[in-house]
């Protein structure tokens, strides 16, 4: 059963926030997320770190200030989730935008598999180009950035991947991770790191008198994209990605979006006016990851970089039939893993590692996600691949860095891995297929080493009890407006309550009328039609719910008892 914690919530921050202006409810939330002054709640663009702090990305401008010039050829390699579609669609709009003559191309998952592979290199180098940019990977194509150095290519990789022991031999790496570089946001989205680019290569193409002024203003304009693909890629919203986030949003909401994101909103049955950063990441996100977990992430990119309303709510509405598709797959995978793990005593286990033949590989991502949320485990879910490999996919909770724990793996069985990659919290893999048990044994090996028993109990956090006063409309637009997710997240309070009335909806969710301190509150539990008892411990979180038009404060239940 998960326990439910208090968040660390400084008090002389607290009481300095509250000194500053803040309400005492905000000011203990914004001090527990590690806010010490209003300052680090602002989300100008004047308050983000300069881009001088990223190594190589003067230099990285020079050259495709050089290339602009000379005429010459620019590809852009992409990946295929959100953030690399975002990364791709913000390059080619702003590489176009500042005159250069620039392409793209995206592996398809299921035949080249992640990055800069020498196979990738081969399939670029029949477009001619002169110049590969990689977005949101490269840091660790050794191979391919070879092979492209071979056939004349010059590689630009930026990334903002953890780099391994060996770094590419690229022409230049802009990649806040890489050895050496001081830039104080390590946590850039792969988008973020091409719009900092972007922002160096205004800055030399203004030096040299090569660029208008009408140019230059035009380039904040993608940060509706850049917000995207940082909110999608579940990177930390430190404050200068909060800085990103908020910008984009304020533009969404002002309608000076790309075409292909009010699609992608009509799609979703989401009003942009009212957008807040979850719906970038639960509603919008998906959506466009779908055609790169199914099909082919071109179609995502083709509507990000749509200027015709018509086609690209064409390849929205594509977008979201992959998205219910894959919902659908999602479903049948975890059933079945459901079923295996009835099989096992999962709390004999530090880790997961599942496989089954039938499997999508593009779907597998999520499936560990989902797992990892349910027995607050690592897991890595494999899937079939070609060339009789199984591509895997992993997750990991806040107490194991499941890359580091993948190197480890790697550096005491050598040929166990085939190649591996990724952060923290995420990474993927290949091994050969008969070798499942044999991975299944020396991850579960490793992970028992870095972790204790109590690492694999679940914690709850909590802001603590709310007070009845301060549930409220004014509270909850005060919500909204902030920018949550990884690294800063949506508060959520705790507190005994009375169920005054129940009713189920929507055949499988709680209609709830919880009191407190004399006073009733609409709640919704969703996911349970059982009846709850009298009096409950719930945590929960304050949302607006909008019904025939009308708004009003709804608590949204997260888990009680």
């Amino acid at each position: 059963m998960p326990e439910i914690i208090p968040r660390p919530c400084p008090e002389s921050a607290t009481n300095h926030l509250i000194s500053e202006g803040y309400k005492a409810a905000l000011a203990r939330i914004f001090a527990a997320r590690g806010i010490q002054h209003r300052d680090q709640l602002e989300h100008g663009l004047a308050q983000l770190l300069p881009v001088s702090g990223l190594k190589q990305a003067g230099e990285m401008a020079v050259r495709l200030a050089d290339a602009i010039a000379a005429g010459k050829r620019l590809l852009v390699i992409a990946d295929y989730d959100a953030d690399g579609a975002t990364a791709c669609a913000v390059a080619v709009r702003g590489l176009r935008l500042f005159g250069a003559t620039v392409e793209f191309i995206v592996p398809n998952r299921f035949e080249y598999g992640y990055g800069l592979t020498p196979e990738i290199v081969r399939l670029a180098a029949k477009e001619s180009p002169d110049i590969l940019v990689t977005v949101d990977n490269g840091i660790a194509s050794v191979d391919g950035v070879a092979e492209a150095n071979r056939l004349g290519m010059q590689v630009l990789v930026t990334d903002h991947h953890l780099p391994g022991d060996e770094l590419p031999d690229a022409a230049c790496i802009v990649n806040p991770n890489q050895p050496g570089c001081s830039f104080a946001s390590k946590n850039l989205a792969g988008v973020g790191v091409m719009f900092y680019v972007l922002l160096a290569l205004r800055a030399e193409l203004k030096a040299r008198g090569q660029l208008s002024e009408a140019q230059a203003k035009r380039l904040p304009d993608l940060l509706d994209l850049v917000a995207l693909g940082t909110v999608a890629d579940v990177v930390k919203l430190d404050q200068n990605n909060r800085i990103l986030v908020q910008q984009g949003l304020l533009r969404i909401r002002a309608g000076r979006t790309c075409a292909g994101i009010r699609a992608l909103f009509a799609v979703a049955k989401k009003d942009p006016a009212r957008v807040i950063s979850q719906d970038l990441g639960f509603a919008i996100g998906p959506r466009l990851n779908a055609a790169g977990r199914l099909e082919d992430m071109r179609l995502g990119i083709e509507c990000l970089l749509s200027d015709d309303e018509d086609a690209a709510l064409l390849m929205a509405t594509r977008l979201d039939e992959l998205n219910r598709e894959r919902r659908s797959i999602e479903t049948d995978m975890q059933e079945t893993a459901m079923a295996v793990l009835e099989t096992i005593q999962v709390s004999d286990n530090y880790s997961l590692a599942l496989f089954e033949a039938d499997w999508h590989q593009g779907v597998i991502g999520i499936l560990a996600s989902r797992l990892k949320d349910k027995y607050h485990r690592p897991v890595i879910v494999f899937a079939a691949a070609n060339n009789g490999e199984l591509k895997g996919s992993g997750r990991s909770i806040a107490a194991l860095h499941l890359r580091d724990a993948l190197d480890l793996v790697s550096k005491r069985h050598p040929t166990l891995i085939k190649k591996f990659g990724g952060h923290a919290a995420a990474a993927g893999l290949s091994i050969d297929g008969g070798r499942f048990n044999d991975f299944v044994s020396a991850f579960e090996a490793v992970v028992r080493e870095l972790l204790s028993a109590a690492d694999l109990r679940q914690k709850l956090e909590s802001d603590g009890a709310l007070d009845a006063a301060d549930i409220n409309m004014e509270f909850a637009q005060q919500l909204d407006e902030q920018i949550w997710g990884q690294g800063f997240p949506a508060p959520v309070f705790d507190d005994d309550f009375q169920v005054q009335h129940q009713r189920v909806v929507g055949a499988r969710h709680l209609k709830l009328r919880l009191g407190k301190s004399g006073q009733l509150f609409e709640a919704i539990l969703f996911g349970q039609a059982e009846p709850l008892p009298d009096i409950i411990h719930a945590l929960y979180s304050v949302n607006i719910n909008e019904y025939q038009g009308r708004q009003s404060v709804q608590l949204l239940i997260k888990y009680w008892e």
